[in-house]
């Protein structure tokens, strides 16, 4: 069944008005018609079973009629990557959405060389991505800001998986002995990491250094890995 996302909240009965962009994909698309129903979910009320109440000339009107599943979220991670090119940092929004992660943090570093970026355009990523996906909730994707800004402002408590490429760090699976709690992953950019932010990234006392493996991997390929790899080991894949 269609799955949508909307902003409004919801209760039975309740009147909804998706966006003009949600009505041509639900009546042109999909063909929806009135009395035809969809899921629509706003990450907060839980997931509901609507009707097309009536199809307008600009816009559909929604009727929520029941609750079909309860509230829920998956585990709290983050995923933090530096800036890359547009088309690669479009793949890791969708993959980090379908993969579980609650944030998508950018991050810019010394070596970051990139194209400008859209947020309008990676929140729609991640909406359309959390739709597909059956979660209940869509990705925050925050605005990019300095690596030295981000680390300076850790908020306690919160463990850091720094994906390290120079080699000699455990693998992934290492993860299982340090519990479950807020995460985040750390991707660096293109060209890695400086020497100074590698030296600072393992000074620090909330981060774990883990490898990717034997392989340099891109951008992209790293964020998809390592979050698979942490869903495996410490995250919500085993329940």
């Amino acid at each position: 069944m269609i799955r949508l996302h909307v902003p409004q909240p919801l209760s039975s009965s309740a009147a909804l008005a998706p966006t003009l962009d949600q009505s041509r994909y639900l009546t042109q698309v999909m063909r929806l018609k009135a009395g035809d129903d969809l899921l629509v979910f706003n990450g907060r009320n839980g997931e509901w079973r609507c009707t097309v109440a009536e199809v307008l000339k600009k816009g559909v009107i929604l009727r929520a009629e029941e609750q079909v599943r309860p509230q829920t979220f998956g585990p709290d991670l983050e995923l933090i990557v530096a800036v890359v090119k547009k088309a690669r940092v479009e793949t890791i929004v969708e993959k980090a959405a379908e993969l579980g992660a609650r944030r998508v943090r950018l991050v810019l570093t010394k070596r970051t060389n990139a194209d400008r970026i859209r947020l309008d355009r990676l929140d729609a990523i991640a909406e359309e991505a959390a739709e597909q996906t059956g979660r209940m909730d869509v990705p925050v994707v925050d605005d990019p800001i300095k690596l030295d800004a981000l680390l300076d402002g850790w908020k306690t408590g919160r463990r850091l998986m720094f994906c390290d490429e120079t080699g000699g760090a455990p693998a992934v699976s290492s993860l299982r002995d340090a519990g479950e709690g807020p995460w985040s992953i750390l991707i660096g950019p293109e060209g890695g990491f400086s020497p100074e932010e590698g030296e600072r990234l393992r000074s620090l006392p909330f981060t774990i250094a883990v490898s990717l493996g034997p392989r340099i991997l891109r951008a992209d390929t790293a964020a998809i890995a390592a979050m698979t790899l942490w869903q495996a080991a410490v995250g919500d894949w085993e329940r």
